[in-house]
C-alpha cells in the first residue's frame, strides 16, 4: 500500500498537469485562423490605400462623378441586386459555420453550397454591370473617375473570385466528410475572409453609388 501511494500520487499529478495544457490548447487560436487574420490585416491596409487614393482623387476633381456618368451609376439598378446577393451569401456562410460547429455536416454542405453559388452569381452580375457601363462609354480610361471606379471594383471582384475558389475547396472537402464539430478550422478561416469581402463591398457600394 505504501509503495503504491506515490505511484498513484504521481499518476494523479501527471493527469492534473496535462489538464491545463489541454484546456489552453483548446482556447488557443489555430494556425489556419491566425494565418487568415494576418492575411486579412494586410488586405485591410491594401484597401485602405485604395480608398485613400480614391478620396484624394475625388477631392482634386470636381464635379464628382462627372455629369456624363451620373445617370449611368444607378444604385437601384442591377448593382443593388448583386449587393443583396453578396450580403445574403455572408449569412449563409455563417449558417454553414454554425452547422459544422454542431456537427451537422448536411447543414454545412447545404449552406456552403448556397454561399458558393451566390458568390458566382455576384461575379456574373458584376461582369454584366461592367458591360452596361462599357456600352455607355465608361471605361478604365474615362478619366480619373473611370480609373478609380474600375480599379476599386476590379480588385474587389478579384478578391471575391479568390473567395469563391476557397468556398469551392471547403465545399469539396465537406462533401468528402473531412470536417466535423472538432475539426473545422479551415471553414472558420474561409468564413472570416468571406465576411471581409462582404464588408469591403458594402463600403465600396456606399462610396461609389451613394456618397
Amino acid at each position: 500500500m505504501t509503495a503504491e501511494a506515490p505511484a498513484l500520487t504521481a499518476s494523479a499529478g501527471h493527469g492534473e498537469g496535462h489538464a491545463p495544457a489541454s484546456g489552453h490548447a483548446q482556447r488557443g487560436i489555430s494556425n489556419p485562423i491566425l494565418g487568415m487574420l494576418l492575411f486579412i490585416t494586410s488586405e485591410v491596409m491594401f484597401f485602405s490605400g485604395l480608398f485613400a487614393a480614391y478620396f484624394s482623387t475625388r477631392a482634386a476633381n470636381a464635379p464628382w462623378p462627372p455629369d456624363v456618368f451620373k445617370d449611368i451609376l444607378d444604385p437601384l439598378g442591377p448593382i443593388i441586386i448583386a449587393t443583396i446577393i453578396l450580403i445574403a451569401s455572408s449569412f449563409t456562410c455563417q449558417f454553414a459555420v454554425w452547422s459544422i460547429r454542431r456537427g451537422d455536416r448536411k447543414g454545412f454542405v447545404r449552406n456552403i453550397s448556397i454561399t458558393f453559388v451566390l458568390g458566382i452569381i455576384f461575379l456574373v452580375m458584376q461582369v454584366y454591370d461592367y458591360t452596361i457601363l462599357f456600352s455607355e462609354g465608361m471605361t478604365l480610361g474615362s478619366g480619373p473617375f473611370g480609373t478609380t471606379y474600375f480599379t476599386l471594383t476590379g480588385f474587389h471582384g478579384a478578391h471575391v473570385f479568390g473567395g469563391v475558389l476557397m468556398l469551392g475547396v471547403i465545399l469539396y472537402r465537406g462533401m468528402a466528410g473531412q470536417f466535423s464539430a472538432k475539426h473545422h478550422d479551415a471553414v472558420e478561416a474561409v468564413s472570416l475572409y468571406w465576411h471581409f469581402v462582404d464588408i469591403v463591398w458594402i463600403l465600396l457600394f456606399s462610396i461609389l453609388y451613394l456618397l
